[in-house]
């Protein structure tokens, strides 16, 4: 489904590199005032998460209002009283790289094979729609304390073509579902050039769920959101979808889910047998398999507070970049042919990653879904 019906030019943010060019001898403000008073911001180099990636900074800078709040919150401040009613097209918003005229940002999202960075494309759709998640409930009262908004898990992710770094990109997310703390957003990956043209069928390169939920930040309990009411025809078919999805899902935690564990029962027990096998007598164990156990890869890392959120929490994005691109090693490890991303399954936030924490990526084949490309 395309989400671009027109979104208002003030609710595009263009998307600059984070690095100065070493061409000339320019380098990025430090200090940026705000437009709404003359007094200093504090720079977004210095606000949580120090090193942001181009989409970080250029979200933050273009909502610094609403996030500054956010860094800051009035203490003993009440929770919001009175819910709103917002519409789908007041929290849709699009971001554009200008990678076709900006260098050094190509530069910053190339893969070897002159493609976006999948991974570094997935932090960015997280950080877009955490965003898009706190315009949504923002009641634009600074005497009220804001709400915790985390990411609670991505409903799929799916690449229907290859993203060429040399062409202008455009992501395009807005609110499509909400529950009473919890809220849908779809966000959509285009070529910027194919956009524009409305004879262009199917111009859309990726496409991703993502759920927030609300808690509150003082009690930590989940808190109701702002209404949504949908507009279009197509806001309507969207948000009957997200409202189909949602009931799948609690319908998937109860008595349901028992049968559909039955078959997965069956079909890994005889996965197991053929392991045996392999343990207990290699000679008869088939030539053309190994065990899953010889294709794990692992990666340690240390959570750094330059990876944290406004919250003081690690990004989702950040773990879903580090996640991605164990598993595409994983992949070309275990097969020596480059891996073509297709499609991420489901993935689920457990829990909260606080600063500073250890951390232990463990990689067989799931979630992310590879084709295998023969190198040229």
């Amino acid at each position: 489904m395309d989400l671009n019906s027109s979104p208002s030019s003030s609710n595009t943010i263009p998307v600059v590199s984070t690095f100065a060019s070493p061409f000339d001898g320019t380098s990025p403000p430090l200090n940026v005032t705000s437009s709404s008073s003359s007094s200093v911001r504090k720079p977004i180099s210095l606000w949580p998460g120090m090193y942001h990636s181009p989409v970080t900074d250029a979200l933050w800078e273009a909502r610094s209002n609403i996030f500054e709040r956010l860094l800051d919150p009035p203490k003993d401040a009440p929770p919001q009283s009175e819910l709103l009613t917002k519409t789908p097209s007041q929290s849709r918003t699009t971001i554009l790289y200008g990678f076709s005229s900006d260098y050094i940002l190509r530069e910053q999202y190339r893969d070897p094979w002159n493609e976006v960075r999948i991974g570094k494309l997935l932090e960015d759709l997280d950080a877009l729609a955490g965003t898009i998640s706190v315009k949504h409930c923002s009641d634009d009262d600074n005497s009220t304390r804001p709400l915790l908004l985390v990411t609670a898990s991505v409903d799929r992710i799916m690449l229907k073509r290859p993203i060429s770094v040399d062409i202008d990109l455009k992501i395009v997310g807005s609110v499509i579902w909400v529950g009473r703390s919890s809220i849908e957003i779809q966000l959509e990956v285009t070529h910027s050039t194919e956009a524009e043209d409305p004879d262009v069928s199917d111009s859309v390169a990726l496409a991703a769920n993502f759920i927030f939920v609300a808690r509150d930040s003082k009690t930590g309990k989940a808190a109701q959101v702002n209404r949504l009411s949908p507009e279009t025809e197509l806001e309507k078919f969207l948000f009957e979808g997200a409202e189909a999805r949602n009931k799948l899902r609690k319908m998937k935690k109860g008595e349901d889910i028992r049968q559909i564990e039955i078959g997965k029962v069956n079909r890994l027990e005889a996965l197991l047998s053929e392991g045996r096998i392999f343990c207990d007598m290699p000679a008869l164990a088939d030539r053309d398999s190994i065990l899953l156990r010889e294709t794990r890869l692992e990666n340690s890392l240390i959570c750094q507070p330059q990876q944290r959120n406004i919250h003081g929490r690690i990004f989702g994005g950040f773990l879903m970049h580090r996640a991605f691109e164990l598993a595409f090693s994983t992949a070309y490890a275990f097969a020596g042919l480059v891996p073509c991303f297709l499609e991420v399954d489901h993935v689920d936030f457990l829990r909260p990653v606080s600063t500073p924490s250890s951390f232990l990526f463990r990689r067989y084949f799931s979630p992310f879904c590879f084709h295998l490309c023969g190198l040229v």
